[in-house]
């Protein structure tokens, strides 16, 4: 018989569970096997819904579906011929004869079985734990019911402090509910930060409206006289409440381990060896449900590390699980948390350094050893700036700087710089999918070119990816080493980065585009380009942004002067400077408002936003705006947007400076600048901060002496504290280091890049701003003041140059053959103010021979 004719027998692999580790198993088995199609994998699935990603469970609650927080799909498992049975939770294992059985009856043989069963909720035994309305936070099916008891309740409680605990009680939270935290300790996330730490953290989550309760045990559940229930604490409080979210931590999902004979720990979990394997060589336990070295760990990358082992180990390999890296940073309920090593000092003849700033929410701690060599430890609550690095300073054990209170200190003169060259091969970048410098190396080695070259080999940054910066950092320092060039070209038609055009716009003295197109560009331009030029040419010489050598570079917000919304029409933001405006101008803009039938509704950085106008509107509304007195407010520009103020010595009692009159003054000066992204600025009278200084791009706190300066905070997508940049300034040194900042900032900036992850990117970050800045250590100081002031010097109010320009005036019109207003802009009455209809509005109303007048009222533009 010829032996290549012969069947190949494949081994048999049944994995039970397909949560994040279950998944990343089945993902590294097919990964590893290749195309040779050894193994024939199997899945079973006790929920409804194939692997999704548990880690980011709380963004269900802010819009994303189940889908969104889908790993896999049927269509991925037959691709990689993987058999899969959702709603198949198995009940039997015959470890003699190899195969587990479903409660449904069915048998599916294994010749290798993987128990990747994960864990469940621990609910303490109180009485009344029972009831309607107390549930848990775990699966996507406990969300959708927490989600119809929140549609019925108006207060909510979790029974729980640690991590999972504030996850549930964030999801409360923005549930609407009036939202508490209990918890048995005297601090919240008692395993991951020091009591310190914990206290810190407490006020933190306090002030931002959800109250925490520590040192209560509960004894029983009953019925509430103002809410649905009552918790009853055996100090003899009690607690209303209407739904109760139970997160007081988790236990190892080792049921069927226990019932058919496989080794448990004493305190639960399935005892497994560095290959991970059970007691049984043929059966592996992975992920919480496994208990190694008398340890569960409750993260997912080790998990991960686990997954892979045994995935090696199936099909030959040898590998050992030693053990997992617990640090963690995570942002809870909008604070950051970080938490290295051994957080609480618990090595024989460790050493502690802290620093703690109460006014400004921040708390930080590393714990190095006897010597004060190494880095054991690190606790970091509402500022997480330098966990990246103590990160590696403690997993690779580099040596620690003379004075290791730098690290952490925030005007440290000598605060170290960790680069790329510094970390060894063996330094972790991903934790997740457990990638090391090294692994990149020979990734670079076997020919990846390229950031998304080192994601598709390694998976680095495929999972949390809260390591996607340090890996493109580490992948672009390890590329241009070898001497590849690092390309940072805008777009295919300048092969050039944003700040290499803005020195030869500046050097050379372009004033247009077709100029800097033509000697050092190609092809005609696109979206890309186009208006980063315009950004540029407006940056260094503030020409009138419509002037008709700019025409066509900008997009559509600049080129109407306005935000165009979703409906086709375009918002009317005028300026009013720190907030500050008197009632005549309030009136004026009501009168606009109820003229033009506008939408209006006050915004969070202290202005009036107008929203509903149709383009050839525009003009005559500002024109009434202009005459009024009020100027162009840019919130359609990469630009200054607001300086928000309190009101400071002039009204409160607490301030201590005048933060109305720096707001104004800081505006009026900075209006019309243009950045590689938005800027907004704000002023508090003391440190109180009501202003909401510390998260802008450029925060300043009253202080008795003057102010205290921060820089390179942001809101958005990924929120960030401002870092303290110096303090007790007066009035003249403030506004000469806002400067500088500033205009480094446009100078050097990357194509939309925000202040925050621009400061991020400079070698030496905070300290070589400061160095730059105050220290003037480029010798550039006076050129960017004076660039600064030609800014400045050169303001115009972009809509009353507008006003004056009949040419400009032109392309305020709705159609280019005709002066009638589009009839597709639509209009409900919602709250007694217009809304844009939806499709389904719109075509009840194209459809019937008059307009009906209904509850919502479809209104007709004006």
């Amino acid at each position: 018989m010829n032996i290549d004719n012969q069947a190949v027998v494949k081994t048999k692999v049944v994995v039970v569970g397909n949560g994040m580790v279950g998944h990343h198993f089945v993902e590294q088995l097919v990964e590893l096997s290749n195309s040779e199609q050894t193994v024939e994998i199997t899945v079973l699935c006790a929920e409804s819904r194939l692997a999704y990603d548990r880690v980011h469970l709380s963004e269900y609650f802010a819009g994303k579906s189940a889908e969104d927080l889908a790993m896999t799909d049927e269509k991925t498992y037959q691709q990689w011929q993987v058999n899969f049975a959702v709603d198949a939770k198995v009940s039997h294992i015959d470890k003699a004869q190899g195969f587990v059985e479903t409660e449904q009856g069915k048998r599916y043989h294994y010749d290798k079985l993987v128990l990747a069963t994960g864990s469940y909720p621990f609910v303490p035994p109180i009485p009344g734990k029972d009831r309607e309305h107390c549930l848990v936070y775990r699966t996507i099916d406990d969300l959708d019911a927490i989600q119809a008891s929140a549609d019925k309740s108006k207060v909510g409680v979790v029974i729980g402090g640690g991590l999972l605990g504030l996850e549930a009680a964030n999801a409360l939270k923005q549930l609407g509910l009036k939202t508490h935290v209990v918890e048995f300790a005297p601090q919240l996330m008692g395993v991951q930060v020091d009591a310190g730490g914990g206290r810190l953290l407490k006020s933190k989550i306090e002030q931002l409206g959800v109250q925490v309760h520590t040192s209560k045990a509960t004894n029983e559940i009953v019925d509430g006289e103002h809410c649905r229930y009552k918790l009853c604490f055996s100090d003899g409080s009690e607690l209303e409440t209407d739904l109760i979210l139970f997160s007081a931590g988790i236990r190892p999902f080792d049921n069927l381990a226990r019932e058919f004979d496989l080794v448990i720990g004493e305190r639960g979990g399935i005892v497994i060896n560095n290959q991970c394997q059970t007691s049984d060589n043929n059966i592996y336990a992975i992920g919480e449900c496994a208990l190694w070295s008398n340890f569960i760990f409750g993260l997912v990358a080790p998990g991960y590390a686990m997954a892979k082992v045994a995935a090696k180990h199936i099909l030959g390999e040898e590998q050992h699980f030693t053990g997992a890296d617990m640090s963690t940073k995570l942002k809870l309920m909008g604070v950051d948390v970080g938490s290295i090593g051994d957080a609480h000092a618990k090595t024989s003849g460790s050493l502690c350094y802290t620093y703690e700033n109460q006014p400004n929410g921040v708390y930080k701690k590393i714990v190095v050893n006897a010597e004060k060599t190494k880095l054991l430890g690190a606790v970091l609550i509402g500022d997480t700036s330098e966990y990246d690095t103590l990160l590696q300073y403690m997993l690779n054990a580099i040596d620690l700087p003379e004075s290791p209170e730098s690290l952490i200190l925030p005007m440290a003169a000598d605060k170290p710089a960790l680069g790329v060259d510094a970390l060894p091969d063996s330094a972790t970048i991903c934790s997740c999918h457990n990638v090391t410098k090294g692994d990149i190396v020979s990734a670079i080695d076997n020919g990846a070119c390229s950031v998304g070259d080192i994601k598709t080999c390694t998976k680095a940054s495929s999972g949390c990816g809260g390591c996607t910066a340090l890996v493109k950092n580490v992948t672009d320092s390890l590329l241009e080493q070898r001497g590849v060039e690092v390309k940072k070209d805008i777009c295919e038609h300048f092969a050039h980065s944003r700040r290499e055009l803005f020195d030869i716009v500046k050097v050379e003295k372009i004033t247009t585009f077709e100029q800097l197109l033509s000697s050092h560009g190609k092809g005609l331009g696109c979206e890309v380009c186009k208006p980063l030029t315009a950004s540029i040419l407006a940056s260094v010489w503030n020409d009138y942004i419509l002037d008709k050598s700019h025409v066509g570079l900008q997009d559509t917000n600049d080129n109407y002067l306005a935000n165009m919304q979703k409906d086709g029409t375009y918002s009317v933001v005028p300026r009013i400077a720190g907030g500050e405006i008197t009632p005549d101008k309030l009136i004026v803009l009501g009168e606009v408002a109820k003229k033009y039938n506008l939408y209006t509704k006050i915004t969070g950085g202290q202005r009036v936003d107008l929203f509903g106008a149709r383009v050839e509107q525009l003009p005559p509304i500002w024109q009434e705006l202009i005459d009024a007195g009020f100027e162009t407010g840019h919130a359609y520009g990469k630009s200054l947007r607001t300086v928000k103020s309190c009101v400071g010595s002039s009204w409160c009692r607490y301030g201590v400076q005048d933060s109305i009159s720096m707001a104004i003054l800081l505006e009026n000066r900075y209006k019309g600048l243009r950045a590689p992204h938005k800027i907004k600025f704000a002023v508090s009278g003391c440190t109180r901060e009501c202003a909401e200084a510390q998260s802008k791009d450029i925060g300043i706190i009253a202080t008795e002496k003057g102010w205290n300066l921060y820089v390179c905070g942001n809101g958005g997508m990924k929120p960030r504290h401002g870092d303290l940049f110096t303090t007790d300034l007066d009035d003249k040194t403030l506004i000469k280091y806002i400067d500088r900042i500033l205009m480094f900032y446009v100078n050097t900036g990357d194509r939309l890049q925000r202040t925050s992850v621009w400061m991020d990117n400079l070698e030496g970050g905070l300290s070589y701003l400061q160095d730059v800045v105050i220290e003037d250590s480029l010798q550039i100081a006076d050129e960017l003041e004076k660039q600064m002031q030609l800014i400045v010097g050169s303001y115009q109010c972009e809509w009353k140059t507008t006003l004056a320009n009949p040419q400009a005036l032109k392309r305020f019109k709705p159609f280019v053959n005709s002066d009638k207003s589009d009839t597709n802009i639509q209009f409900v009455e919602e709250r007694q103010q217009i809304r844009p209809a939806y499709q389904h509005e719109r075509i009840a109303v194209n459809i019937a021979e008059n307009r009906v007048t209904q509850s919502p009222k479809i209104v007709e533009p004006v």
